[in-house]
C-alpha cells in the first residue's frame, strides 16, 4: 500500500513545518507555557487562516472535509513543535463530538464558529474513578421543567481553562456500566454552579478539575444515545494523539543522534561507541514501527465497525511502549542535560510520558485487549 503524501497532505505538512521553524522555536514555546493564558491567541487565529481548524469538518459547515489520515499529517508536525495551543481539545475532541452527535442546527452554528477561530471547546469525560472507561461515568443530568441540570466531578479536562464551552458526558438513565443512557451536554463554564480548578500539566499544557452543582446544560443531539459518538471520537483522538507521539519520538531520536555526534568522551564522539549505536538503532526501529502502526490504526479506525476500538487500543499500547523506550534512551544518552529545563529533550520526554496517560494508559489498553480476547 502506498503511504506517500498526496498534494494536499504535502502542502499541509509544509505549512505546519514552516510555521514551527519560523514562528515556534523552543524558546518561544517556553515563553508561551509560562504566560498567563498558556498559548498564543495570535497563533490560534493563524491556525484558522491556514485552515487547520477546518481540516476534519464537513464542507457544509465551512470545513475542508479532511480524512483521519489528513489529520495525522498535521498532528505529527504539531508534535515536532510541541505546540501548546488547544488544537487537540477543541478540534479533535470537542469539534468531532459536535459533528458526530449534534443536531443539524448545533453543527451549523458551533462548527462555523470553531472553524473561524471564535470558539474553543473542552471535552469533560474523565472522572476520578474512571480515566478511560466511558460506561463508568457517574456524573448525572436530571431533567426538569427548566431543562437539564448536571451534577458531578470531572477530572483532567484538557483545555478547560481557555474553553468557551464544555462538552460534558453525563448519565441520563440506566446504571453504571451500561452503554445506553449516556448523553452529551453543552455547558457554559462561566455560569454559577461550575467550580473550576485550573492548573498547568507537567508537559506545559493546561487542564482543570471541574465540579458541577446542578448546573444548567443544553442537550447535544439526542438523549441517552451518545455512547457510539463518544467511542468513535475517542478512537479518532487516540490516532491523532499517536501521530503527535510519532512527531515527538522523531525529534527525540534526531536530537540524540546529533548530540552523540558532538559529545566526546575518551577523545572521540560517543556516537562511535557500538553499544550506543545499538541503543540509537533501537530508538529508530521503535519510531518506524510506531509510524507503521499509526497508519494501520488510522485506516482501521476510519473504517469504523467493531475493529476500530481494537485497533485504537493496539495503537495506544504500541505508542506507550515505544514512547517509553525512545524517551528514556534520549534522556539517558544526553546525561544530566536530558532532564534540564533549558534543553528541549526534557520537554519532549515530558510530553511523550503524558501522551501515554491520556485517553487510557498503555497498561489500561493492554488489559482491555486481554479481556476482549478472553471473552472471545
Amino acid at each position: 500500500m502506498d503511504f506517500a503524501l498526496n498534494d494536499i497532505q504535502q502542502m499541509l505538512q509544509d505549512s505546519a513545518a514552516k510555521f514551527i521553524q519560523n514562528d515556534y522555536d523552543f524558546e518561544t514555546r517556553r515563553r508561551l507555557t509560562e504566560s498567563e493564558l498558556g498559548y498564543s491567541e495570535e497563533n490560534w487565529k493563524l491556525f484558522a487562516e491556514l485552515g487547520w481548524l477546518a481540516l476534519p469538518f464537513d464542507e457544509a459547515y465551512g470545513g475542508l472535509g479532511g480524512s483521519l489520515t489528513d489529520l495525522i499529517v498535521l498532528q505529527t508536525e504539531l508534535g515536532r513543535g510541541l505546540v501548546v495551543e488547544p488544537y487537540f481539545s477543541t478540534v479533535v475532541l470537542g469539534g468531532n463530538l459536535i459533528q458526530r452527535h449534534g443536531s443539524e442546527s448545533q453543527q451549523s452554528e458551533l462548527l462555523e464558529r470553531l472553524i473561524a477561530g471564535e470558539l474553543k471547546l473542552a471535552f469533560a469525560q474523565a472522572e476520578p474513578q474512571c480515566h478511560s472507561s466511558i460506561t463508568d461515568i457517574e456524573t448525572s443530568a436530571e431533567r426538569s421543567e427548566e431543562g437539564y441540570h448536571i451534577t458531578g466531578h470531572k477530572a483532567v479536562v484538557l483545555g478547560a481553562p481557555s474553553a468557551d464551552l464544555l462538552v460534558v458526558a453525563a448519565r441520563t438513565s440506566g446504571n453504571r456500566g451500561d452503554q445506553n443512557g449516556l448523553s452529551l451536554f453543552l455547558v457554559d463554564p462561566a455560569q454559577p454552579g461550575v467550580t473550576m480548578q485550573a492548573y498547568p500539566t507537567n508537559d506545559g499544557f493546561r487542564g482543570a478539575e471541574i465540579r458541577f452543582d446542578s448546573v444548567k446544560a443544553t442537550l447535544l443531539g439526542e438523549v441517552d444515545s451518545a455512547y457510539d459518538a463518544i467511542q468513535a471520537t475517542l478512537n479518532d483522538a487516540i490516532v491523532a494523539l499517536s501521530a503527535e507521539a510519532v512527531g515527538v519520538m522523531e525529534k527525540l531520536l534526531n536530537a540524540t543522534v546529533e548530540f552523540c555526534k558532538v559529545r566526546k568522551q575518551f577523545g572521540q564522539p560517543i556516537g562511535k561507541f557500538q553499544v550506543l549505536q545499538h541503543r540509537m538503532a533501537d530508538m529508530f526501529m521503535e519510531c518506524e514501527q510506531t509510524r507503521s502502526m499509526l497508519y494501520f490504526g488510522a485506516i482501521t479506525v476510519a473504517g469504523g465497525g467493531e475493529e476500530a476500538s481494537h485497533a485504537a487500543s493496539m495503537l495506544k499500547v504500541k505508542v506507550g511502549s515505544a514512547g517509553r523506550l525512545v524517551g528514556q534512551q534520549a534522556v539517558q544518552l544526553h546525561g544530566g542535560m536530558g532532564v534540564s529545563d533549558e534543553l528541549d529533550v526534557g520537554h519532549f520526554f515530558k510530553r511523550i510520558t503524558m501522551i501515554n496517560t491520556l485517553l487510557g494508559s498503555r497498561d489500561e489498553h493492554l488489559q482491555r485487549l486481554i479481556r476482549n480476547a478472553q471473552a472471545a
